[in-house]
């Protein structure tokens, strides 16, 4: 048997020690989210979702694009209607459907396909993301001022 530590305080679940009752309260409001990345994973769907203690199951569409042959293409067709029917089947099952993009555009579509939670963007993307424009909007007036020969490199872009 395992045990959950009590070292709440550095965690991102306890918002880094601001919910107070964190942990006389935590048992009673986890969920355990299992991952479907994969034609396997499809296929298993109905009775992973049958199982107790499972509260909701997330699609990995850029491994599941992979797993169909689809690399780099989690927008696919195929795809697309192989995440539907795994929502519609998980949402039959009355379990919490889960996504994941870098999208919005697939963000509003998944929503209508009827996703109950997802992950939009990744702290890395987002970092590029702010880097990039932060480097944009410096560089948009320091171009204007720069003679010849001025080099710049700002965050290891040049």
């Amino acid at each position: 048997m395992a045990f959950r530590g009590v070292g709440a305080a550095l965690g991102r679940a306890s918002q880094f020690s601001r919910i107070g009752d964190y942990l006389e309260t935590a048992n009673d409001e986890i969920c355990l989210i299992v991952q479907i990345e994969s034609r396997a994973g499809l296929a298993a769907l109905d009775e992973i979702a049958a199982l107790d203690g499972i509260d909701g199951l997330f699609i990995g569409p850029s491994d599941l694009a992979a797993d169909m042959g689809h690399l780099g293409q989690p927008g696919h067709p195929e795809v697309t209607a192989a995440i539907k029917d795994a929502f519609d089947r998980i949402g039959k099952a009355g379990k919490a459907r889960g996504i994941m993009t870098l999208s919005l555009d697939q963000a509003h579509m998944y929503r209508e396909m009827g996703a109950d939670f997802m992950a939009i963007g990744t702290d890395v993307t987002l970092l590029v993301s702010a880097t990039t424009r932060l480097r944009d909007d410096f560089l948009s007036g320091w171009k204007e001022r720069c003679q010849a020969g001025c080099r710049l490199l700002i965050s290891g872009f040049r």
